[in-house]
This record gives C-alpha cells, sequence and structure tokens, in this order.
C-alpha cells in the first residue's frame, strides 16, 4: 500500500481499488449551477489509487480565480494527493463559466456561497469546503465569506487583502492607481483576444505609451476595440466618489465585516504589495469581531513574492522566502482546521513578521543590496511596547523629535504634471517593478530621463532627514504624516516616503536611498470621500497621508528620511491641477505647493517604534 494511500485510509477514506502508486484523477469542465441559472466551470481533482477514485467523504478546497485553471494544477493535484477533494473553478464569463465578467461583479459572492453549498453536497465531500487563493481569487474567497455560507470552513488568504477599493488597491484616498489598471486591462485583453488583428493592436501600441497619454477618451484609444475591457479600466478612472459602486462585497470588505463568517482566515501579506493596508485592516477587525483564529503573516515581499528572498534590487536572505508556500504550507493550515490534525498551527503566535533591516549592506552575488532581516512572532498589532513618536519637519530639511520653534516657515516647489516623479518600485503591481530600489532615476523605470538622478535632486522632492542615527532605531507598524500644506491651484496631491538612508561606502559609493513605504492624498478629498471639495488657492489645509506599515531597524550610521512631492507616476494618476472632473481632464497647469513646518503648522512623520530586534 502506497504511503499517501495509507494516510488516507488511516483518515477513514475507502478506495476502490488499492495500489502501491496513487495519483489523482482529473474531471474537467463540470458545470456547478448557482442561483440565476448560470453555470460556472470547474475542474474536479480527487485523491485515486491506480485510477480509481476514493469514495470516502473528504473536506474541500475551493479557488476561483478569472485566470486559467491550468495555472493552478501543480498546487491542486499537490492537496488532492493528501487528503482533500480540489476544486478549481473560473469566475462567472471567463473560461467556459457562463454569464458576463465585470471587475466589481457583485454576482460572485453569492456565486461562491452557491458553489461552497454545492460541493458540500456532494457525495465526496464530508460537509467541510475550505478557500485560498491570491489575489483575486482572494477576493472571491472575501465575497463569499461575507455571505456566510455554512459550510465554509477556513480560509487562506494570500496577497488579496483589499479591505476598501476606493481606498487602496484600485483608488488610493481620491486618486486612480492607473499604471496597475491599465496594465491589468491591456494583458487581459492581450491574453484573451481571440481576433489576430486585436493582438496585432496591442503588441504595436505597447501600454507604457499610454501611461502618459492620459487620460484615455472612450473610443478612442486600443482598448476600444473591446468595450468591455476598455470599461474595466475608465469605469475606476472616472468614478471618483465613494458611493454605492465601491462598497459592493467584492470591492469593500470593511462594510461588511459584521456579516462575515467566523471561521479561521490567515492573512497574508508582503511589505511591498499592493494590498497591505487591507491585509492590516482585514486581520485587525475580523480578529476583533470574531472568535475563531484571525492569523497575519507579513513578509518583505512584493505582489505574490512568496517564495523570492530579494523585492526588486534588494535582498533579505534566503529565510525571507518561503519554498513551500504553495504546497505544504496550505496543507498545514487546512490540516488542522478542516481535520482537526496537530500540524504546529495550532500553537502559532497570531502575528508574524519579518523585520527588515538587520543587514550590512553588501552587494550580493546577484548585484542586489543585502538589506536582511528576520522573522518575529507577536501576539498583536500593532507589536506590544510600541511608542507612536513625532519626526518634525524643520526649514533646514532635517527631521527630529523637536518641535518647530519658527513662527513661521515654509517649503514651496513647482509641481509640473507634464515631468512627474517616476514610480521606484513601492507596493505596485503589474509591469511597474513594484519592490526596493535606491531612489534615483533609471531607464527601467520610466518616465526617467539621463542623466538619471537620485529623485533628491529634483526641484519638485522636498527631502526631510535625520542625523546619521547614534543608535539603531526598530520602526514596525503603522504609518501616519500630517502634512500642513497649500497650493496656488484649486486641487493638487501631496505624496510622502519613507526611506531607509544608506551611508556611502566602497560598495555604494553615493549610498543608498531605499524606500520603505509610501501614498499619496489628493486635494479635493483631503476631507470628504463621498463628495469633493475643491481647495482655496493659498489656504492652509491639513492633510494626513497613511503609507502602508512596516518594519524595519534603521541601523546606527543610517538616516530617517521622508521625501514630500506631488506625484509618483505612474503608479498614481497625474493631477492635471485644473479641477475638472477627475478621468476627463483636458489641461494641465503646473502647480506651486507649499509644505509649512512652523510652530502654527507643525507638519510630521508619526514613526511607531517598537522594542529592539537583534
Amino acid at each position: 500500500m502506497g504511503i499517501k494511500f495509507a494516510r488516507l485510509v488511516a483518515l477513514g477514506v475507502m478506495a476502490t481499488a488499492a495500489g502501491a502508486q496513487d495519483g489523482v484523477v482529473v474531471t474537467r469542465d463540470v458545470m456547478i449551477p448557482v442561483r440565476d441559472g448560470k453555470l460556472m466551470a470547474t475542474d474536479l481533482y480527487r485523491p485515486s489509487s491506480n485510477g480509481a477514485v476514493f469514495t470516502g467523504k473528504l473536506p474541500v478546497l475551493l479557488n476561483r480565480t478569472p485566470y486559467a485553471r491550468e495555472t493552478l494544477a501543480a498546487s491542486a493535484r499537490y492537496f488532492a494527493e493528501r487528503g482533500y477533494v480540489v476544486a478549481v473553478q473560473s469566475l462567472r464569463g471567463r473560461y467556459n463559466s457562463q454569464g458576463v465578467f465585470l471587475k466589481v461583479q457583485p454576482a460572485d459572492a453569492t456565486d461562491g456561497y452557491d458553489v461552497i453549498e454545492w460541493l458540500a453536497r456532494q457525495p465526496f465531500a464530508n460537509g467541510q469546503v475550505g478557500m485560498w487563493g491570491q489575489p483575486f481569487a482572494a477576493h472571491s474567497q472575501a465575497g463569499a465569506a461575507q455571505l456566510k455560507p455554512p459550510s465554509l470552513a477556513a480560509l487562506l488568504l494570500n496577497m488579496g487583502g483589499l479591505a476598501n477599493g476606493w481606498d487602496h488597491g484600485v483608488r488610493y484616498r481620491g486618486t486612480y492607481e492607473m499604471g496597475r489598471q491599465l496594465t491589468w486591462a491591456w494583458t487581459q485583453l492581450l491574453a484573451d483576444a481571440k481576433r489576430p488583428e486585436v493582438k496585432a493592436l496591442l503588441e504595436r501600441e505597447k501600454v507604457e505609451t499610454w501611461y502618459a497619454l492620459q487620460p484615455m477618451r472612450r473610443g478612442l484609444n486600443p482598448l476600444s476595440v473591446e468595450p468591455t475591457y476598455e470599461a474595466w479600466y475608465l469605469d475606476f478612472f472616472e468614478h471618483a466618489d465613494y458611493d454605492g459602486f465601491w462598497k459592493d462585497r467584492m470591492v469593500n470588505w470593511s462594510e461588511h465585516y459584521g456579516e462575515t463568517a467566523d471561521v479561521p482566515m490567515l492573512h497574508v501579506g508582503g511589505w511591498y504589495d499592493i494590498f497591505l493596508a487591507g491585509t492590516f485592516q482585514n486581520f485587525t477587525e475580523l480578529r476583533r469581531r470574531h472568535k475563531t483564529p484571525q492569523r497575519l503573516l507579513v513578509g518583505p515581499w512584493t505582489h505574490s513574492g512568496n517564495l523570492r528572498p530579494f523585492a526588486g534590487d534588494v535582498a533579505f536572505g534566503a529565510e525571507a522566502a518561503i519554498p513551500d508556500f504553495q504546497t505544504a504550507f496550505h496543507v498545514r493550515w487546512f490540516d488542522h482546521f478542516m481535520k482537526g490534525l496537530p500540524t504546529g498551527v495550532e500553537n502559532e503566535a497570531p502575528v508574524r513578521l519579518f523585520v527588515m533591516g538587520l543587514g550590512d549592506g553588501h552587494k550580493d552575488g546577484d548585484g542586489r543590496l543585502f538589506h536582511g532581516g528576520t522573522w518575529r512572532d507577536y501576539p498583536s498589532w500593532p507589536v506590544p511596547g510600541t511608542k507612536f513618536v513625532n519626526y518634525y519637519f524643520h526649514g533646514d530639511g532635517t527631521l527630529s523629535t523637536v518641535k518647530p520653534v519658527a513662527a513661521q516657515s515654509s517649503t514651496t516647489y513647482t509641481f509640473d504634471p507634464a515631468h512627474p516623479v517616476p514610480t521606484i518600485g513601492g507596493g505596485s503591481s503589474a509591469r511597474l517593478k513594484d519592490g526596493a530600489y535606491d531612489q534615483r532615476e533609471d531607464p527601467r523605470f520610466p518616465p526617467s530621463a539621463a542623466p538619471f538622478m537620485p529623485l533628491r535632486s529634483r526641484s519638485d522632492v522636498v527631502v526631510f532627514q535625520t542625523e546619521p542615527l547614534t543608535e539603531d532605531v526598530t520602526v514596525i507598524g503603522p504609518i501616519t504624516v500630517t502634512l500642513h500644506g497649500s497650493t496656488n491651484r484649486t486641487d493638487t496631491d501631496f505624496t510622502a516616503k519613507l526611506v531607509d538612508v544608506y551611508p556611502p561606502s566602497p560598495t555604494w559609493p553615493g549610498g543608498y536611498d531605499l524606500n520603505l513605504t509610501d501614498a499619496i492624498v489628493r486635494g479635493r478629498y483631503r476631507a470628504t470621500r463621498d463628495h469633493q471639495v475643491l481647495l482655496t488657492p493659498a489656504q492652509v489645509y491639513e492633510f494626513t497621508i497613511t503609507p502602508f506599515p512596516t518594519a524595519n531597524v534603521f541601523k546606527k550610521g543610517h538616516r530617517i528620511r521622508v521625501d514630500i512631492s506631488s506625484s509618483n507616476f505612474p503608479r498614481f494618476d497625474v493631477n492635471p491641477g485644473t479641477g475638472e472632473p477627475l478621468g476627463k481632464n483636458r489641461r494641465m497647469v503646473t502647480q506651486d505647493n507649499t509644505v509649512h513646518h512652523s510652530v502654527r503648522y507643525p507638519s510630521h512623520v508619526v514613526l511607531p517604534v517598537a522594542p529592539a530586534v537583534k
């Protein structure tokens, strides 16, 4: 009797035949009905021996995805070999599933509920259904969970912590995550296009060229050849107010926490993941409300980068990666919460974080800066012992815990939307090269241009930094920037970026400006979400900018730096400064923006200084 077969028998599973070699039987395109009569195309993976399917009842694992189901075949087979029936399903309107696919699809939640309950009733099922997936599949998990399907047993949500799509992940505090959304629509149309002329058009035009040709007009851009794909992009762009559109279950979990099934959930995120803010919010709010275990795991990863020990041009050490993440890591979670097996998961801390910054900064064999780090376990978030310390901006460019004393002090810069600050890493995705990089213009990051100078050298980037640190400073937690700003226009953006500044060294003669986290806020939405309020020129406003949380040790000799500017392109759309309807402007004007740092207007960043990590 094979080892895997013996394991199934030990779990009470009987087979039609026994043999030395165990395997998996796959049934393609099983059409599962949902409440409106549509059928969802599903591949079922069931454990077998010598081609005969095991007849006992097993727990079911479900992944609902908009992408090709074959991309999940390896994981599905692995799970099936270890005692699960695995269902990999195409979302509504995708790959043989009936209906129309929409990026915000109210029916996706009810589809998920119906499929869970259908699977739980089948002869092969023991009544328990768990879900896994990243990142769109994680959104699908959340949507279904909000309807409390009785048979839902556990979730593992990877890099899909979308708490509120207006706040982050689609829009971002009034701005639009333009680069990611355009690239997603473009690449999906390219992958799905059945007409050769459509493929030829998209391959000739190049999405990067269209980043700078914004806003695109309906019917007058390459996506217009398939209006559905064009709508995916432009509907989000033009729908700027926070209303019912943004409160749908599939794009907003935060409005529906109280309705969510109380089942064990593992929330997985990355310090450079586009959905990190939501990962923390979902964990925090559901843990507060629910009795079942809620766990949080965050590594130094980009979007879906769990298997890599680096992010961008920065390495964190071998232990940063989880090589078995797509396989044994998942099985340990589900074996405990769906089979009751002692896998070690039951003894793990609620919060497990990779704290970055313990490396020596050498250049590794791949040419990356070795920033290093280590895993740490905590009982709660924010981590115990954290002190929230104000670091104030000063007129001489310093950043310190001393409050400003000047009665009047400010810094004015001119932002030209025709020459925005380029996106260099960070929590983006798609073709924008997310992750950690030296903050210097580079051909890899359009619209960078020769001579490719550091971002700190730009006249539209205002830098505030500490003196070289006399001791290590450990920062773990949420970051908040309170900026007192004004402009000569009726609208503008303010950005903030937290940077770990390496001093010059033989390896890095110019030092290394390592980005940790950043954010943006649009002036017209500085105090409201459901409607816009344009700015009064020259009036000073308080802007709250909330970069994603981070965990980093700023080592002795390094500097802590905050960069203030008004663009981060093409990750975010550029503010034209005209006050026109968003996504429909015809003009762009320069903006004279002022950062105030005085007794009356003490602009500052709040850093969560945590107990030292060695």
